[in-house]
C-alpha cells in the first residue's frame, strides 16, 4: 500500500498542477475575450448604423421597432465579431503572459507553448463548432428578422410634418399649405387644403384662416378642425360631364375633417416573400437549392436545344420542283441545284431570316443562362461563408497567441493596432475573394477561402517562431540579422560601435595606411 500511495501521489501532484494551469489560462483568457466580443460587436453594429442612418431618421419609428431591428443588427455581426474578437483577447493574454514574466516562468517548468496553449485551444475549438452551429441555424432567422423590417422600413412614408408654406402631399387623396404655424405645431394659419380623394383631380377646396392640428389616440387619423372658412366644390356627373358643370360654395365657421393615416404606420410583409434569399438559408437548405438550380438549367438547355433543332431546321423540299430532287440536292451539300433566281433569292431571305432569329434566341438563352449561374454563385458564396467565418476564429487565435508571446506587450496599445491591421488585411482579402468569386473569375471554394488560405502559413510561421522563443521583434536581433545579411555582401567590413558589432562600407571610410 505504501507503494501504491507513493506512485499515486506523484500523479496527483501533476494533475493538479494541470488543472491549475487550466484554470489559470482560462481565468487570463475569458475576460478579454467577452470585453473584446463586445467592443467588435459594437464597432461592427455602428458601421450598420452609419450605413442605414438615412433610412431610419424621420420616420417616427417607436423604440419598440427600432430595439428589435437593432438586436438582430447586433446579432447579425456575430460571425464577424468572433474571429475579431479572438485575435485580439489572445494577443492581449499572451502578451501580458509574456510581458509579466509567467509564461517564462511556466516554460521554466518544463511546458512547452503548446502545452500551455492547450486549454484555449480546446475552447477556441468549441467557440468554432459554436460560431458555424450559429451561423447555420440562428443567422438565417436573424438576417430574416432584419432585412425584412429594414424593407419595411424603407417603404414607409416619412413622419407626418407638414412644413410652412409648401405644398404637402404625402396624406393621400389630400394637399394642405399652411402659411403659419404656431410654436407648438398644432395652431394652423391660413390654411388651404384641396380634396383628391374622389380622384377626379383638384375638384374640391377648403380655405380657412385658422385651425388646429392632432391625432387621435391611435394614431389612424389626422382631425384637422378649421375655423371661418369656405369650401368650393365642382359637382361632377358623369352622365352629363360634356353639358353641365355645376358648382357649389358653402361657408362654414367651424369644419372637422378627418384624414387616414394608415400609409404613416409601419405595414409588415409577409417574410415568407424573402425566406429564398440565400442570406435566409441553412446549409442543408442552400446546397438543395443548388442541385435544384443546376437541375432546372439544365432542362432548360435540353428543352431549348430540342426546339432550337425542331423550329428553326430550314426546309427547302417547297421551293424546289420535285421532292426527290430536294432530298437528292440536299444530300449532295447543294440545295440550290433546280432551283430558279426568284427561288434561291426566297431561300436566302428565309435563311438570313432564320439565322438572324436563332441568333437573338441564342443570345438570350444565353443571358439567361448566365442570370442563373451567377444566382447559383450567390448561393454558394454564403454556404462557404458559414465555413470561412468559423474557420476563422481558430486560425486567428493561432495568429493571436504566439504573436502576443513573441511582442510581450499586453493591454489595449500595440496589441489592439496589430490586431486590427491583421483583420483589417483579412477581412480585405476575404472581400476581394469574394468579389472575384462573384465575377466566375475564380471558384467560390477558392474566393471566400483566400483570407483563410494565405494567414495559415503565417500562423504555422509565428506559432514555429514562439515555440523556438524567437525574439524577432528585439531591436537587437534585428541589427544582428542586418548583420549577417551584410557579412554575404561584398564590399562591407567590420566596425564595433558601442559594444554592437556593425558593418560598414569599405569605400564611405578611408582605410589606414
Amino acid at each position: 500500500m505504501g507503494k501504491v500511495g507513493s506512485v499515486n501521489k506523484p500523479a496527483r501532484l501533476i494533475f493538479t498542477s494541470l488543472k491549475t494551469l487550466t484554470r489559470f489560462t482560462l481565468k487570463s483568457y475569458l475576460p478579454p475575450f467577452a470585453m473584446t466580443f463586445v467592443i467588435s460587436v459594437f464597432i461592427l453594429f455602428m458601421q450598420f448604423l452609419w450605413k442605414w442612418v438615412d433610412e431610419l431618421v424621420g420616420k417616427g419609428l417607436d423604440w419598440k421597432t427600432l430595439s428589435e431591428l437593432f438586436s438582430y443588427a447586433a446579432l447579425s455581426m456575430v460571425p464577424l465579431a468572433l474571429p475579431m474578437a479572438v485575435l485580439l483577447s489572445s494577443l492581449m493574454t499572451f502578451g501580458n503572459l509574456a510581458e509579466h514574466y509567467e509564461l517564462a516562468s511556466l516554460k521554466s517548468s518544463g511546458l512547452s507553448l503548446l502545452r500551455v496553449m492547450r486549454p484555449l485551444i480546446i475552447f477556441t475549438v468549441i467557440v468554432t463548432i459554436g460560431a458555424f452551429a450559429f451561423s447555420d441555424y440562428l443567422l438565417p432567422y436573424t438576417n430574416l428578422k432584419m432585412l425584412s423590417t429594414l424593407y419595411d422600413i424603407q417603404n414607409q412614408k416619412p413622419e407626418l410634418s407638414i412644413p410652412d408654406g409648401v405644398f404637402y402631399n404625402q396624406i393621400e387623396g389630400y394637399t394642405i399649405r399652411v402659411q403659419q404655424k404656431s410654436k407648438d405645431g398644432k395652431g394652423l394659419y391660413g390654411v388651404m387644403i384641396y380634396d383628391q380623394s374622389e380622384g377626379y383631380g383638384n375638384t374640391a377646396l377648403t380655405v380657412a384662416d385658422s385651425g388646429k392640428m392632432s391625432q387621435t389616440e391611435d394614431k389612424h387619423y389626422l382631425l384637422i378642425e378649421l375655423f371661418h372658412g369656405n369650401t368650393y366644390k365642382d359637382i361632377t356627373n358623369q352622365e352629363r360631364s360634356g353639358i353641365t358643370h355645376p358648382f357649389m360654395r358653402t361657408a362654414f365657421k367651424d369644419q372637422v375633417l378627418r384624414l387616414d393615416l394608415s400609409a404613416f404606420k409601419l405595414n409588415r410583409t409577409n417574410e415568407d416573400l424573402f425566406k429564398e434569399n440565400q442570406q435566409m438559408l441553412s446549409g442543408d437548405q442552400l446546397v438543395k437549392y443548388i442541385d435544384t438550380m443546376y437541375r432546372r438549367m439544365g432542362e432548360h438547355r435540353d428543352d431549348f436545344y430540342g426546339s432550337m433543332k425542331s423550329g428553326y431546321f430550314m426546309r427547302t423540299d417547297k421551293f424546289c420542283r420535285e421532292a426527290d430532287t430536294a432530298k437528292t440536292n440536299f444530300s449532295n451539300g447543294n440545295v440550290l441545284d433546280g432551283s430558279t433566281k426568284a427561288e434561291k433569292k426566297k431561300i436566302y431571305e428565309v435563311a438570313i431570316n432564320s439565322a438572324t432569329n436563332v441568333k437573338s434566341s441564342v443570345e438570350s438563352k444565353i443571358n439567361e443562362l448566365d442570370a442563373d449561374k451567377k444566382e447559383i454563385l450567390r448561393y454558394q458564396i454564403e454556404f462557404w461563408r458559414k465555413f470561412t467565418y468559423s474557420f476563422a476564429c481558430l486560425l486567428m487565435f493561432f495568429i493571436g497567441a504566439p504573436l502576443g508571446a513573441i511582442i510581450r506587450k499586453g493591454g489595449l496599445g500595440m496589441p489592439v493596432v496589430i490586431s486590427v491591421i491583421a483583420f483589417i488585411i483579412f477581412w480585405v482579402l476575404s472581400i476581394i475573394g469574394e468579389k472575384l468569386s462573384k465575377e466566375g473569375n475564380v471558384p467560390p471554394e477558392f474566393g471566400m477561402w483566400l483570407g483563410c488560405i494565405c494567414f495559415i502559413p503565417l500562423g504555422i510561421w509565428l506559432t514555429r517562431k514562439a515555440t523556438a522563443d524567437s525574439d524577432m521583434f528585439d531591436p537587437g536581433a534585428i541589427t544582428r540579422t542586418i548583420i549577417n545579411i551584410g557579412r554575404r555582401i561584398p564590399g562591407f567590413r567590420k566596425k564595433r560601435i558601442g559594444s554592437e558589432v556593425v558593418e560598414i562600407e569599405s569605400d564611405d571610410f578611408p582605410k589606414p595606411e
